[in-house]
């Protein structure tokens, strides 16, 4: 089906709006479309097509068929590497098209999108199309009379559901590692941000990956995302999003085939400021702990503890900074801060904001939604103090510009508060002790963790959490081995057969 064309801030975009299966855009079955908007202004801008359950199991025969086929096993794994060193060359040459694309999906400003987002994506890219021909097994010759080696082979067809903060980057994130090991993908964008991941297929046409082996179905969780966990020929899932979700992601694949699956879940991370710390440092970085994507990540530094004998200084620093946040339409000149999301995520950040003056925590800065008079989703920076350990927005993930600042009085206390969570997802201390931040970070139970620094990430280092942040990792050689399966070979080099003892 032909591409249609997005007009956003004067730029002519093409974009596809089918279901990619097959190396082709397609109609859904059923013909549904659904609402795309852009969070700015609340106000549509695009439909696309609407996939359901039986699109999954076109999507699914299509990569199933690809991964079966001879010509898949012989194109090979350095002509995998090329497809995707040349997805990563398209991409810097589309690259205006693809930070723009991000900002109208998500609100994001373009100063991260340009800056982050789109870069990260490009490297992603390039780093697994390195891994492609690396996938490598070991030998044993030390085993009397027996050769023994292992193959590394790929799990198969791959069900990917990705969230809706970084779409692109959970996109390549979710297909790059398992291109490069030779499995097929089925891939869901979420229902709110499938923009980039369109215009992604689009690409990877162009790039001459293989007819089949990415497949994409736009649609919604309930249907789409239901029918990948649940379906009986996907070998593996891997979701990105809340810990609710993975949840119900891990039951479907028990009660379905028992699928191998990954997931990277949610956060409340703890940011630790020693006395000792390079105080404007700590600011800045903690600034940007929960300024990334304005809250909007697994990982924001959403609690912040701070040592009693630089709390006054540390919060009168802090909140300065908090204050200089321009929030706006996230097109807009010096804007620091775009909307929320999606008007579901703007809402439930206001009920947070209330739940915490309800408990009776102290607004130290915002609380509130901004009004731009636009029916765009924007919040206030917002600060509370005087907090318990037990109050929700201590506890609970809120996916928005919102902090906890808390004071602490030693080392054991401020650990036993930040490893106080069913979350492990990310932590950070900031010191000048060296051995106390190996102590320290050695303590916290958290799958990353920083000293002096915060929501820093990259692709070749492993990402994922502990406890209910989820199970395996992304990123870096470790997410190699969620995409495939060991093969142990015993080569007999002269052992005779085994005897019961009789003569």
């Amino acid at each position: 089906m032909s591409a249609q064309t997005l007009e956003v801030h004067g730029k002519k975009i093409s974009l596809p709006t089918g279901l990619f299966i097959g190396g082709e855009f397609k109609k859904a079955r059923e013909g549904r479309t659904f609402p795309i908007e852009n969070p700015a202004t609340g106000k549509e801008i695009i439909q696309v097509q609407e996939g359901q359950a039986e699109d999954v199991d076109d999507a699914v025969a299509a990569a199933r068929k690809t991964f079966k086929s001879k010509e898949y096993e012989e194109f090979g794994a350095v002509n995998r590497a090329k497809c995707m060193i040349k997805l990563a060359d398209l991409m810097e040459e589309h690259f205006e098209e693809l930070v723009t694309l991000e900002m109208v999906d998500t609100g994001k400003t373009r100063h991260q999108a340009s800056n982050l987002d789109v870069p990260a994506s490009i490297g992603t890219l390039r780093y697994y199309a390195g891994w492609a021909d690396k996938i490598l097994g070991q030998s044993n010759s030390d085993i009397p009379k027996v050769f023994g080696y292992t193959r590394r082979e790929p799990v198969g067809v791959c069900g990917q559901i990705i969230p809706w903060n970084f779409p692109l980057l959970m996109f390549t994130w979710k297909i790059a590692p398992a291109f490069a090991t030779g499995n097929t993908v089925v891939i869901k964008s979420a229902e709110t941000t499938p923009l980039n991941a369109l215009k992604m297929c689009e690409l990877i046409q162009k790039a001459g990956f293989p007819a089949g082996s990415v497949n994409l179905v736009s649609g919604y969780g309930k249907t789409v995302g239901a029918a990948i966990a649940q379906h009986m020929d996907v070998d593996k899932v891997a979701f990105t999003g809340s810990t609710a979700t993975g949840r119900n992601i891990l039951r479907a694949a028990a009660n379905s085939n028992l699928k191998k699956v990954t997931l990277e879940l949610g956060g409340k991370s703890p940011n630790i400021v020693f006395p000792d710390a390079d105080l404007e440092k700590a600011v800045d970085w903690s600034v940007w702990g929960i300024h990334m994507n304005f809250g909007q990540t697994c990982h924001a530094g959403t609690r912040i503890y701070v040592h009693e004998d630089i709390y006054d200084k540390f919060l009168e620093a802090y909140t300065t900074k908090m204050k200089a946040i321009q929030v706006g339409d996230n097109f807009g000149e010096g804007v620091s801060q775009g909307p929320q999301q999606s008007k579901m995520q703007y809402e439930k950040i206001q009920s947070y904001l209330k739940a915490g003056k309800d408990e009776g925590a102290t607004v130290h800065l915002g609380g509130k939604a901004k009004d731009l008079g636009n029916e765009g989703y924007y919040i206030e920076p917002t600060i509370f103090t005087d907090v318990t350990p037990n109050m929700k927005i201590v506890k609970e993930e809120i996916f928005g510009p919102v902090v906890v600042v808390a004071k602490f009085k030693s080392e054991e206390e401020v650990i036993e508060l930040a490893n106080d969570t069913t979350y492990g997802l990310a932590a950070g201390i900031h010191t000048k002790d060296y051995e106390r931040a190996v102590r320290v970070t050695s303590a916290l139970k958290a799958g990353t963790t920083w000293v002096n620094m915060f929501n820093f990430v990259h692709w070749s280092m492993p990402f994922g959490g502990y406890k209910e942040s989820g199970i395996g990792r992304e990123c870096g050689d470790a997410a190699l081995e969620n995409y495939t399966e060991t093969k142990t070979v015993y080569w007999n080099m002269g052992m005779p057969p085994p005897t019961d003892g009789s003569k």
